[in-house]
């Protein structure tokens, strides 16, 4: 405490208080309230402190990212139409053997095939020099008519049979070649589909063969974006290298949704993709269509509603709250998409703004990026 506010207060010197120590009881009250108002000055009231962000319009649009896998435009199922010499991830070109059966059995019906059509050709050979005779005999004379009509019908019967015989050789000679699976197209295997040594049956797939060329983006689309996806700009980005984008466009959507999911297919071409580009990468496809009239991005936390319409807190140039109505064009998973009720550069409260209220003074402090 002040030494100069004991001695000299109200005209008392130490030596009083030496001599009179019972005037410390009259003292220490008045003492000790003109300490404290000397040493304590008052605060100004500076405020609330409160998170702002400032508002920016742009005509950047809505985007949304979907994650998808790449795969090839085209892909074959290949099988023997009656083990396997390739794995996944083989390259193989145009004519390049897959898989291959045990050609013995084939060999056989083959042969078999060869050995009926010998025997049709000869007996069609004697059925036709039969007719032949029999048709002299009977314009001499010769012969019954009943034997002439025997003959001609054992000579349709050898037509027939010999006909039948080149297309059962035929077929057996084509059951033989495709004993010997080969490659529709230039491409690589992404699937295998039966091991060596196994059975398979007639149409059964061996293998799958992704074609070279055209490579695609397949994700899936909730039911809300399905007219977005349609009209909306396309790119797709690698998740190994994110900082490369390739330019897109929607080929295919499903028109049925999945059962599973409740989402649609829908697959993205990929414009310009390398041999960087390989299939079953993951891959972002991201969907971006231009507003139809400047938005501005807040975040879903700045946007209150309390039965009247989405408003935010603007602070003024003095630092004081304003409820101010907005109109909302979009929510997307993280922002408000405004289209009215701000003006670029107003400061917008985005904390808190439940446990707020206009007319308040706060102290504004700009968002941390």
């Amino acid at each position: 405490m002040n030494s100069s506010v004991i001695s000299h207060h109200d005209g008392f010197h130490s030596q009083d208080l030496k001599a009179k120590p019972w005037r410390w009881l009259v003292l220490a009250p008045a003492l000790l309230l003109a300490a404290c108002q000397a040493e304590t000055a008052p605060a100004p009231d500076a405020g609330r402190p409160v998170q702002v962000q400032r508002v920016a319009f742009d005509t950047g649009g809505t985007a949304r990212d979907f994650v998808g896998v790449v795969r090839a435009r085209y892909e074959t199922d290949l099988g023997f139409r009656v083990a396997r010499a390739v794995n996944v991830g083989d390259n193989v070109h145009i004519g390049d053997v897959i898989a291959r059966l045990d050609p013995q059995d084939l060999q056989l019906q083959v042969e078999s095939a060869e050995a009926e059509l010998a025997a049709a050709t000869s007996n069609r050979a004697q059925a036709a020099a039969d007719l032949e005779r029999y048709t002299i005999l009977k314009d001499r004379g010769f012969a019954a008519i009943a034997q002439f009509d025997l003959k001609k019908t054992a000579n349709d019967e050898s037509e027939g049979r010999l006909a039948r015989a080149r297309r059962g050789l035929d077929l057996a000679r084509n059951q033989l070649a495709y004993a010997e699976l080969r490659a529709d197209a230039d491409g690589v295997i992404t699937t295998t589909l039966a091991e060596p040594g196994q059975v398979v049956a007639i149409g059964q797939p061996v293998a799958r063969l992704a074609h070279r060329g055209e490579k695609e983006a397949v994700i899936a689309l909730p039911e809300t974006w399905l007219g977005e996806a349609r009209q909306s700009w396309a790119a797709v980005r690698l998740w190994s290298d994110r900082d490369r984008r390739f330019a897109a466009q929607l080929r295919e959507l499903s028109p049925q949704a999945d059962p599973a999911t409740r989402t649609y297919a829908a697959r993205f071409t990929i414009l310009g993709a390398d041999d960087t580009v390989a299939f079953g990468m993951t891959a972002t496809v991201t969907l971006e269509r231009a507003a139809a009239v400047p938005v501005a991005r807040l975040p879903l936390s700045a946007v209150l509603n309390r039965g009247t319409g989405p408003s935010v807190y603007v602070v003024d140039e003095t630092g004081m709250l304003a409820l101010q109505p907005v109109t909302v064009a979009a929510f997307n998973t993280d922002a408000a998409l405004v289209t009215s009720g701000v003006k670029d550069g107003d400061r917008i409260v985005t904390l808190g703004v439940q446990k707020l209220e206009a007319g308040r003074k706060v102290r504004a402090l700009d968002a941390q990026p």
